[in-house]
């Protein structure tokens, strides 16, 4: 069965930084881009670590006027004074590492459960040697769930019902709002109801299934029914 995967929804085109970088170039380039991370290369455009909004902020409220002597002197340089940036905050002190990153063949369900495991807003996307591909984002991500509900049905047709479980087309009915699935009628075992169910619910661009489904009984499991009340007659096989 297919799924989306990022390379679909990347971006190509990513503004980074190297490790030399200075703390002012790296806010510059956040503002200019509107952006809330830059991922950091090193020579042979590897991903090295990102630095973000949050690393320079936290950098500037310990730069405070509260921080003690060592503090400034790291801030300002080694010889107190701004000019003199010898030890001068840059890319590669700043950035959080190892970097969050995802290849372009993973999922968008994995790149998705990623982000939220690790709490990120963007992630590099990196090929098989760290090198940098292009950049995915929460909101690149949203994108799956914006597919037209034919679309849906269409390939819940044709790679679940036909495809996986060797059904006609008009094996049930399946229909799809808001990218809200409900799946209803009589299938030919128990068996085929949860691994239906399970496999529309991968679906890119589903939100959520509920099944109104029925089976003769053929020793795995009782077939389950969503909250929509008993089993009509068709279904219970009396009609």
């Amino acid at each position: 069965m297919k799924h989306s995967k990022v390379g679909s929804l990347m971006v190509g085109e990513v503004v980074s930084v190297v490790p030399s970088t200075p703390f002012k170039e790296v806010a510059k380039q956040l503002a200019e881009h509107d952006i809330s991370g830059l991922p950091v290369l090193d020579e042979d455009d590897r991903v090295v670590g990102v630095v973000s909004e949050t690393d320079l902020l936290t950098r500037q409220a310990a730069a405070g006027p509260d921080a003690g002597p060592a503090v400034h002197a790291s801030w300002y340089g080694a010889g107190g004074f701004p000019g003199d940036d010898r030890d001068a905050p840059t890319a590669g002190r700043l950035m959080s590492t190892p970097a969050v990153t995802v290849h372009a063949e993973d999922t968008i369900a994995e790149a998705a459960r990623t982000m939220l495991r690790r709490g990120v807003e963007r992630m590099p996307v990196v090929d098989e040697e760290d090198r940098l591909v292009g950049i995915v984002t929460r909101r690149d991500l949203l994108q799956v769930f914006l597919r037209p509900d034919p679309e849906i049905r269409l390939q819940v047709v044709e790679e679940v019902l036909v495809g996986a479980l060797g059904l006609a087309p008009d094996a049930i009915d399946v229909h799809v709002v808001d990218g809200r699935v409900t799946l209803e009628g009589r299938l030919e075992a128990a068996g085929q109801i949860p691994l239906l169910v399970k496999l529309t619910e991968q679906m890119d661009g589903v939100v959520a299934v509920s099944q109104h489904l029925a089976a003769p009984s053929d020793g795995s499991r009782p077939a389950a029914w969503s909250s929509g009340g008993p089993p009509r007659a068709w279904d219970r096989g009396d009609a």
